[in-house]
């Protein structure tokens, strides 16, 4: 994959204007070639290289096929790896934006991916697919232009936030606050104690009770005090940090998930799942805590002529990662 970027002018849903934001996006050629259009979304720590975070899924020969495709990601807004957001640096100050940066939206996200089809030219998209905020991101997008696309693939996804996403969003903030290097906003090394907690926080959601058990089980059937699954916790905390993902860039991406209503300033879910067009595939993954099949199964049917498949995974919402085998049989039969 090749990176590229833009700049662009972006007026945001909840004020506020961002007169050049840099929008990094990465493409499976240097320049669409005319082959179909794969489009991906991607999720919360994740980047615009789908081969980097999805390498069983993304590339030569594999379900998305990079030699049969022309396949974009963009960089959502908010993220620290290359797009407008709390690392970049703030034009009026000169310093990177931390707890300056403006609230974002889903919708804002794909004001900006919609800057990326304009500029390269494209105006039809074989397959849009997004899984978790990639999802919310692919769902936003084929209501706000429902003729570019020809298929939808959502996995492990929803058309507005839950009430229990919106808890565990909190939780995570609030572990964030309550690193006072975060208030203090020095520089982006602030924030990180609790930007550990709430990634660990985090994991626990995207996880199963049978995920922890097959992988976190104490060997030993004497260990007086369990600790294999704790200081997994902590090495997924650290790791995050590690991949040098910012406690504001966290906190401003939690905001803009508890913004994804799609029925907002539409007349409800309903009415806005009625637009689109494409033939869509609704994934649910039978072991997720944060989009339970039975959420799924109610709301697949509002999109027109959706198909509906559960995924069996031991993995909880992580199976999207995990489950490629399945995906990618799934895929090839469009």
């Amino acid at each position: 994959m090749i990176r590229h970027e833009l700049t662009a002018r972006l007026e945001l849903e909840a004020g506020g204007i961002l007169p050049a934001a840099r929008i990094v996006y990465h493409t499976s050629s240097e320049g669409w070639d005319g082959k179909p259009v794969v489009w991906i979304c991607h999720a919360l720590t994740a980047n615009s290289d789908p081969e980097d975070w999805w390498p069983e899924m993304v590339g030569p020969g594999k379900g998305i096929d990079t030699d049969r495709f022309f396949v974009v990601c963009v960089n959502m807004l908010g993220s620290p790896y290359g797009s407008e957001g709390p690392a970049r640096i703030n034009p009026e100050t000169g310093k990177p934006w931390l707890l300056d940066f403006p609230r974002v939206t889903v919708r804002d996200m794909i004001k900006a991916t919609i800057e990326v089809r304009k500029y390269l030219g494209i105006n039809r998209i074989f397959l849009l697919i997004g899984s978790s905020i990639g999802g919310f991101q692919a769902l936003e997008w084929a209501i706000t232009e429902p003729s570019i696309f020809e298929h939808c693939v959502f996995i492990a996804t929803a058309p507005r936030i839950s009430p229990y996403f919106t808890a565990m969003n909190e939780a995570q903030r609030m572990a964030i606050e309550a690193d006072q290097s975060f208030r203090a906003a020095k520089d982006l090394s602030g924030g990180a104690a609790g930007l550990r907690c709430a990634r660990a926080q985090g994991l626990i959601s995207y996880r199963s009770y049978e995920g922890y058990r097959l992988t976190q089980w104490e060997e030993d059937p004497d260990t007086l005090f369990a600790g294999r699954a704790a200081s997994y916790e902590r090495y997924q905390g650290e790791k995050l940090v590690r991949r040098s993902f910012d406690a504001y860039s966290y906190y401003t991406l939690s905001y803009a998930l508890d913004s994804h209503n799609v029925g907002r300033g539409r007349g409800g879910v309903a009415k806005a799942l009625d637009t689109i067009k494409a033939h869509s595939i609704i994934i649910t993954i039978d072991s997720d805590n944060l989009f339970p099949v039975e959420e799924s199964r109610v709301w697949n049917k509002l999109v027109p002529g959706a198909e509906y498949i559960e995924i069996s995974s031991r993995f909880g919402h992580d199976g999207f990662l995990l489950e490629t085998e399945r995906l990618t049989e799934i895929l090839r039969k469009l």
